[in-house]
């Protein structure tokens, strides 16, 4: 009977799990179930020590009250909003994310989407492929030096956006509850939510998925927004109502959305949102490059090779967890 910790890897969407073995193989089993519906985690997740993550969930109280062993639940991406924080500190258990592993790709995303939108390059390029070589049908069109956007949340990302498109010329606004004028040596200035949605001919969405910022763009939102406006968002998709970004695009309260990621995800077909000119999804790509992959892959595994080790993992999201763990830690 083996000694080695028990580690159910929930579901992944890379080639193999030669990167897990290599980290974990010495002290755990790693038991691949590819389930994103937590009751499809059991039995194998009853007396797992460790739970690793990628999109399964949510992950209750419930399912951990399932796990009484489980010291970790490694989340392999950046959000953690498919994780109820309070109730894993309250069962003791450690949750991590993975925080910068794809910081340089969403901000990359963000701009070259921005470009695509403003410049109606994939409307071109339709346009093209359809036999029509015409300048007329995409305008109008507007230059960017000069105009303004608006960045929803001012953490890494953002200020990789920030960097990027004040270099384009344009004028880079901010709103985030966290973060104080001058306190990042990037470009920006901060404003009060509203008055950056007036005042913006671009707005661009960073803000992380939870409790506040659900369906923080909604009617209200988007009638205060300039109707040549452009939003794009590389963040989570329910922090857009969708039924209210259909009613904007229908009542021209904004010109054009690029999406990298919608609510639901991904996108039934039919839906409002496919087919139109002034709509440009993504399939929840912007994360990735070849790059991003390896430190993705290596993150997760090495914050639970740490917990079962006893030592405490490099990014805890739920810090009140410490000091009072499953883990010992």
């Amino acid at each position: 009977m083996s000694n080695k910790a028990k580690v159910v890897l929930t579901d992944y969407v890379w080639d193999n799990l030669n990167v897990e073995h290599e980290i974990l193989g010495d002290i755990a089993n790693i038991v691949p179930i590819q389930k994103t519906n937590p009751d499809e985690f059991f039995p194998e997740a009853e007396d797992c020590d460790a739970l690793l993550n990628t999109y399964g969930g949510p992950i209750t109280a419930e399912v951990m009250a399932r796990m009484p062993n489980c010291k970790i639940i490694s989340r392999y991406g950046i959000g953690v909003d498919t994780i109820d924080l309070k109730a894993a500190t309250k069962a003791g258990i450690i949750v991590t994310n993975n925080p910068t592993y794809c910081i340089e790709e969403v901000a990359e995303h963000t701009v070259a989407m921005l470009l695509t939108a403003a410049r109606k390059i994939a409307f071109y390029d339709r346009q093209v492929r359809s036999e029509k070589w015409e300048v007329t049908p995409g305008k109008p069109m507007f230059r960017l030096a000069g105009s303004t956007v608006g960045l929803v949340g001012y953490g890494n990302i953002a200020r990789h956006v920030a960097v990027a498109l004040n270099g384009l010329g344009m004028k880079v606004l901010y709103s985030d509850p966290f973060v104080e004028q001058g306190q990042f040596d990037t470009p920006g200035e901060k404003t009060e939510f509203n008055a950056m949605l007036k005042n913006s001919d671009y707005v661009c969405i960073h803000a992380p998925l939870m409790p506040q910022t659900k369906h923080m763009f909604s009617t209200e939102q988007f009638k205060l927004m300039n109707d040549h406006a452009i939003l794009v968002n590389c963040s989570r998709g329910p922090i857009i109502d969708t039924d209210a970004l259909v009613s904007a695009l229908d009542n021209n309260e904004i010109s054009s959305v690029a999406l990298d990621t919608t609510d639901p995800e991904p996108l039934p077909n039919p839906h409002p949102l496919r087919d139109r000119e002034n709509v440009i999804i993504n399939p929840h790509a912007a994360w990735y490059s070849e790059e991003a992959m390896s430190k993705l892959q290596h993150g997760a595994p090495s914050e639970v090779a740490r917990a079962l080790r006893g030592k405490s993992p490099v990014n805890i999201v739920n810090k009140d967890v410490i000091g009072n763990n499953r883990a010992g830690i």
